[in-house]
């Protein structure tokens, strides 16, 4: 409390950004209960939803999506990692990735995550280049390849990034592909689960993400 109180007093304001994630197309409706803190929608309907730290599509999101409830109370963040073991056989999605205004291309990953804060809980280090208060997001592709050894790769890959060391192999079975983009559009036919810091959104098909430039301001040391 004391610390709270002198950070108030004496500390300064910051202006950071905020990330917008807009879905504006659903793969389905989900079932009544499938997601019980998110309200029932219709298909093809749009929603945006504000995000401090990360956004994803993908293996990132389904994780997130299948985390035991009570586990994640005992546990914290632990109980997303037991959730993502279930998904390591998933099949590698197809998408479509619009940066900016730059043409589309085409796309093979486990996740597409857009982000604002690099950091995640437990230390991890997902994406070293991200600035809160830079005016732009930081987009990552992850992909894995080879089974079992692939995510080992993609496991030491995140590791290194959370020390300073890049490995710029171009033959890794698990790999992170990062850019940066004021605005992405990711399209996945059939639709993936989609999340913003933490919150499952349901099957989306195209989310349109943004970056809106010092928009919140807070008490900082």
């Amino acid at each position: 409390m004391d610390e709270a109180l002198d950070m108030i007093v004496h500390g300064r304001t910051r202006a950071i950004d905020v990330g917008w994630l807009r879905v504006t197309e659903f793969a389905d409706e989900p079932r009544n209960g499938d997601h019980p803190n998110q309200p029932d929608h219709e298909p093809d309907t749009e929603r945006r939803h504000i995000f401090l730290v990360i956004a994803g599509l993908g293996f990132d999101a389904a994780m997130v999506a299948t985390a035991d409830a009570t586990l994640k109370k005992r546990v914290g963040w632990v109980a997303y990692f037991v959730a993502g073991l279930s998904h390591m056989q998933a099949r590698r999605m197809r998408a479509t990735l619009q940066l900016d205004d730059s043409a589309p291309v085409e796309a093979r990953a486990r996740s597409i995550m857009v982000g604002n804060c690099g950091m995640l809980p437990g230390g991890v280090t997902l994406l070293p280049d991200a600035v809160l208060d830079d005016g732009v997001l930081d987009v990552a592709a992850v992909d894995v390849r080879g089974g079992v050894f692939g995510w080992a790769q993609l496991t030491l890959e995140i590791a290194m990034q959370g020390v300073g060391v890049r490995n710029e192999l171009p033959e890794k079975l698990g790999r992170i592909d990062h850019t940066k983009a004021r605005r992405a559009r990711i399209r996945v036919p059939g639709g993936e689960e989609a999340q913003v810091d933490g919150d499952p959104l349901g099957r989306a098909v195209e989310i349109d993400v943004h970056v809106q430039e010092g928009a919140l301001l807070v008490r900082a040391p």
